[in-house]
Formats: structure tokens, sequence, C-alpha cells
């Protein structure tokens, strides 16, 4: 009878929150509301939603906003999740580079900054300074509630390590679980950085927000994708879905560090554009000391100024980046794919080879359906998106953040 009992209590507390989580979704989606409007939106009864929403303020969670007017001309009072009152730690990890900033729910950027460039032997040092760095914005700023972690992929998530860095092995050592999970006095969210990538644009891109079928083509120090198919995000059973890096574009082409060969990776990333500017001797002055993503950036900016040579290799970069679309769309087939990271600041002439390359390799079909852009958001969409993992949980899980007993 007890084992019953239990069984019956924890479904209600489920229950409970589910329809919690419901009331903060439609609040953060839709701003001010009266009761009577949630209860019509969410299909809950009056007196559920004035329950669930007095325990929603009592904890701090949400605020009465005073009087609106609602149907018939009747008063009502107003509800509101205040986006600007809680803020997240957003970190992005990208090899070479560390990203950190703080953010609103909304992921307007209150801070951004890039740590001291990492290479396989600082990556030690690296993970300290984060520490540090971490502790000092959360003294500075009792806002903060939650740290969202984008880490490169294959991530096993239930193991707390990345599989393959390619180029940047050392990172394999840091178990980011152990490293970060409890360390704090806020919780923790650690996702693959593509997937964050994707939930930025689903929760903060004006462009793309609430586009339940998108996918996020992340083309920087490494490839990956994060993708969103009808609102869930792809994971796979260790989490290490969508990896669209370690699709073989040649199967006799360059080895990559996961064990394949011709990965895209080797083909479109920043350490493949770095080494094919070498390789090409293109004329970029000190390219061979300089970090990748300032190889690519000098890349592209000769392309601008009408260099034929710089031109030729950004439409070759382009070509392999499409060829990666066309495995998108067969193997997914959203709606819309988002190009964002290093890569993508190659601009109008990239964009449109992409565009051209995949026109001529896919079903005429789903290349009329399906929208292909560069990201457009004002911040890094990964450290953003880092932003974007804790959010997610934040109005999934309210019980994680509130006193709602």
């Amino acid at each position: 009878m007890n084992n019953g009992r239990n069984a019956a209590t924890a479904s209600q507390a489920s229950l409970a929150e589910f329809n919690r989580s419901r009331i903060l979704q439609h609040l953060y989606h839709n701003g001010v509301s009266s009761r009577a409007q949630i209860a019509k939106a969410l299909g809950l009864t009056p007196a559920a939603i004035t329950k669930i929403t007095a325990q929603l303020i009592e904890a701090g969670a949400i605020a009465e906003t005073g009087d609106m007017e609602g149907e018939k001309n009747r008063r009502s009072i107003g509800l509101e999740l205040d986006t600007t009152r809680f803020h997240v730690i957003g970190v992005k990890f990208a090899r070479s580079l560390v990203q950190i900033g703080v953010f609103d729910l909304c992921g307007n950027t209150l801070s951004v900054e890039d740590m001291p460039p990492v290479t396989n032997d600082t990556i030690d040092d690296a993970v300290r300074l984060l520490h540090r760095r971490i502790e000092c914005l959360m003294a500075a700023d009792r806002r903060v509630f939650a740290i969202g972690m984008a880490i490169p992929g294959p991530y096993m998530r239930d193991e707390g390590y990345t599989a393959v860095v390619s180029s940047m092995q050392g990172w394999r050592d840091v178990n980011f679980i152990d490293e970060f999970a409890h360390a704090f006095s806020v919780p923790v969210f650690i996702e693959q950085d593509a997937r964050a990538g994707a939930l930025a644009h689903y929760l903060f891109d004006p462009k793309s927000h609430g586009d339940t079928n998108l996918a996020y083509y992340l083309v920087g120090e490494g490839v990956g994708l994060g993708v969103i198919d009808n609102g869930h995000i792809v994971n796979g059973a260790l989490g290490a879905a969508t990896e669209i890096g370690h699709v073989s574009i040649d199967v006799n082409g360059r080895p990559c560090d996961c064990g394949n060969v011709g990965c895209l990776e080797r083909y479109c990333s920043t350490p493949a554009i770095h080494e094919m500017l070498i390789e090409d001797g293109i004329l970029v002055p000190g390219v061979r000391d300089m970090s990748n993503a300032e190889a690519a950036r000098a890349l592209f900016a000769l392309e601008r100024d009408g260099d034929e040579r710089a031109r030729e290799l950004v439409l070759r970069i382009a070509r392999y980046v499409g060829y990666g679309c066309v495995n998108i769309f067969n193997a997914f087939n959203p709606s819309h794919i988002i190009i964002g990271d290093i890569v993508s600041e190659a601009g109008a002439t990239f964009l449109d080879e992409v565009l051209a390359t995949v026109r001529r390799r896919s079903i005429p079909e789903i290349y009329d359906s399906t929208e292909i852009t560069l990201s457009t958001m004002s911040t890094d969409a990964i450290v953003c998106g880092a932003s974007a993992i804790a959010v997610t949980q934040f109005l999934d899980h309210p019980s994680m953040f509130f006193d709602l007993s």
C-alpha cells in the first residue's frame, strides 16, 4: 500500500511541476498575462491556476503587475516573469578559446569576455582561472542563479568528457562533471556546443524564435550540429548524435583524430583553413604565428579586398560547408539551417556558394522548403547558447530553483 501511495504522490508532484513549467513558459514567451488568459491558453481550471500562481508568487518566481484589461472590459491582475531579474553565466569551450558571459533570461548580454588563449599545455591553468573568474562574477552579481557550459562534441553527457577534440586532445582529460557540476553555489548545466547554439536561436533570436524544426550548423574551431526536431533537441543514446563534423565526405581523404578519414571538419573548420592557407601559400603576413581564428578572419578580409586566390579558397570552403548542408537535409530535414561561428563571418560570397552547392546536390523539393542563413546574433551563439542551456532548465524545472513545497 505504501508503494502505491508513494507512486501516486510522485505522480502528483510531477504533474504539479509540469504545470508550473507551462505557466513559466507561457509568461516567458507571451509576457504579462492575467490568470484567466493563462487558464484559457493552457486548458487549466481557474482554481488550478490560482493555486499554482500563488505558489510561484510566494516563491518569488513571478510577480503581480497591477490591473490590466481582461475579457468583456473586466479588470484583471497581470502576472509576469521578470526576465531582467534573473541572470545566468554562460561559458563556451572551443579548443584554444574559452569565453564567458553574463546574460538575462532573454539572452541579453550583460558582459562577455575572452579568457587567455589555451594550448594543450595550459588547459589545467585555464580551468583553474575559469573557476576563479566564475566566482568573481557571482560575487559581483547576486542575481546569477545558474551556469550553463557549452562543450565541443561528441560530449559523453553521462560520463562528463568529450570523446574527440580535433587538434586539441588535451581537453579529453577534463571531466566537466567532476570539475564543474558541484563547484559553485548555483546549479551548473553542461551541453554539447552546437546544441547550445540551436537553443540560443530557438529562445533568443527574433528571426528564428520558437522555430520548432531548426538546425544550428557550427563551423568554427570545430564543426558541429545541433538539431531541434518538433521542439525537442536531438541527443542520441550517449548524447553524441548529430556530429556532422565527423561525417566523411571523402573516403580517401585527410585523416581525422576521431579515427575516420575525410571528415568534414578536416576541410572547413578554422584549423583546416589555417592549414590550407599555409599549404596554398596565400599571402597573409605572419600567418604561421596566428591563431586559427585570426588566420580565418585574415583570409576573409583578403577576399573582401578582392584577392583572387583568397576568393578561390573561400569558395572551396563554402562548397565543403554546402556538402554538410546536404547531409543535414537528408538526415534531419529541418525547416531552417543557421550557419554560425567564425566561418559564417565569411559573408555574402561564402553564403552564395553554399546555396549554389546545395541547390546542385539536393532534392529540389527539400531545397525549396529549407531556409539556409548565416547567424545574425550580436553575441557569439555558443556562449549565448550556454546561457540558454541554463534558461531552459529554469523554465522546465522551476522546483530546482525555488522552494515550491
